[in-house]
C-alpha cells in the first residue's frame, strides 16, 4: 500500500491508530503455513511471512471508507477517506490487529468521488483545515458517540480471526486481550522522536503520543506501536500470572461442591507461561530504524526490559524451588 509521509505542513499533520493484543485461541503455535492461511484477509495478495529473528506473519491490508466526524477535544471535524487495518501473528502464538489513518492538513470544502479516496488509502481528508492537535486529544480520549473510532475497525477485524476453523479454542492459559491507542505528530525542526506520554488506563486500555521526524511514513508508526503494544501485553501477562497465584505454596486439597480436589500448583500453573510467553521477548525486531530509539525512551522509563527480566527470574527461581524434594523429618514414635 502507498504511504504518504507525515509531514508538518502539506500531504499530512497527524496519524492515528489502535492495536488489539491477544492470546491466540489454540492449543498449539500455529506453524506458517496455518499462519498464512489465517491472515490471508484479501484473494490475490500474499501475507508476508518471516522466519528471523523470530516467526512473524502479516495480513495484506484492508480499507474501511468513512465519512463522520472526528473526535475533538475542539469541536466537530468531519473528514472522509478510508482507514487501513491489517493483522500481525508472532510466534503463531499472540495475534494482533491494528487500524490506523493518517489525516491530511487541508481537504476540499465539498466530498470528493469515492474513486479518488480510493487511491489514497488509509488517508482522510478533512473539510477546510484540520485542527490536528486537537484530533490528536480527541483520539486519545476516546472521542464521542458518532466520532470515528478506529478500535472498532480493529476489533471488528479480530472478531473475524477468532472464529476461524483453525482455532481449537482452547487457549494454554488465561489471559486478557489489551488495546493500545496511538497518535503521532510531527516533531519541530529538526527534534528527535519522543515519546510526550505513556499511559495505562484502565479496561486495559493503554495511550501513547508520539512526536516523530516529518516524512515518517504512517505504517512505519503503525509498525512501532504494534510492537509497543505485544510486549506490553507479553508483561501484562505475566504479571497477572504472578499475581494470582500463591508463590512457594505446593499443592493443596480445596473443597468445591461438596468433592476435594487439588488446587493447581505453582508449577501447573507457571509451565505455560515457559512453554508459550517467555521466548516472544524482543524489542525493536520489526520496528524502522528511525523509530526505534524510541524503544530507549522506553526501556528508560516505565523500564519494559527491566521489569520483564524480574518477572521471568521469579517464574525460575519458583519452578527451580519446585523441583528441589521437599525436606523429610525423622518422626520418633509415641510410646
Amino acid at each position: 500500500m502507498a504511504d504518504t509521509p507525515l509531514a508538518g505542513t502539506g500531504t499530512t499533520v497527524l496519524a492515528c491508530g489502535e492495536v488489539r493484543t491477544c492470546l491466540l485461541p489454540a492449543g498449539q503455535a500455529l506453524d506458517i503455513r496455518a499462519a498464512d492461511r489465517l491472515l490471508a484477509l484479501r484473494a490475490g495478495e500474499r501475507v508476508l511471512l518471516s522466519e528471523r529473528p523470530n516467526l512473524y506473519a502479516r495480513s495484506p491490508e484492508t480499507l474501511t471508507g468513512v465519512d463522520c466526524p472526528l473526535p475533538s477535544a475542539g469541536g466537530a471535524v468531519r473528514a472522509v477517506g478510508t482507514v487501513a487495518a491489517r493483522a500481525a501473528l508472532t510466534e503463531g502464538r499472540v495475534l494482533q490487529t491494528s487500524a490506523y489513518f493518517r489525516l491530511a492538513a487541508t481537504g476540499p470544502d465539498q466530498r470528493r468521488p469515492w474513486g479518488q479516496y480510493l487511491v489514497r488509502p488509509g488517508l482522510l481528508e478533512p473539510f477546510g483545515k484540520a485542527p490536528h492537535e486537537a484530533v490528536a486529544r480527541g483520539v486519545l480520549d476516546g472521542g464521542r458517540p458518532g466520532d470515528l473510532d478506529v478500535g472498532l475497525i480493529a476489533d471488528a477485524l479480530l472478531t473475524r480471526l477468532l472464529r476461524d476453523p483453525l482455532l481449537d479454542q482452547r487457549p494454554p492459559l488465561r489471559s486478557r486481550p489489551t488495546r493500545l491507542r496511538w497518535a503521532a505528530l510531527p516533531a519541530e525542526g529538526e527534534a528527535r522522536p519522543a515519546v510526550e506520554r505513556f499511559t495505562l488506563a484502565e479496561d486495559e486500555l493503554r495511550t501513547v503520543r508520539l512526536r516523530v521526524p516529518e516524512g515518517t511514513p504512517a505504517a512505519d508508526i503503525a509498525g512501532l506501536c504494534d510492537d509497543l503494544a505485544l510486549h506490553d501485553w507479553l508483561l501484562t501477562t505475566l504479571v497477572r500470572l504472578l499475581d494470582g497465584i500463591t508463590l512457594g505454596a505446593p499443592a493443596e486439597p480445596v473443597r468445591a461442591r461438596g468433592a476435594a480436589r487439588d488446587r493447581p500448583g505453582v508449577v501447573t500453573v507457571l509451565r505455560p507461561a515457559v512453554d508459550h510467553l517467555l521466548h516472544l521477548w524482543m524489542p525493536r525486531a520489526r520496528v524502522a530504524a528511525e523509530l526505534a530509539p524510541l524503544w530507549d525512551v522506553l526501556e528508560e522509563r516505565p523500564g519494559f526490559t527491566r521489569q520483564w527480566r524480574a518477572q521471568v527470574q521469579r517464574i525460575r527461581d519458583q519452578l527451580a524451588l519446585h523441583a528441589i524434594p521437599a525436606p523429610h523429618r525423622e518422626v520418633e514414635p509415641v510410646p
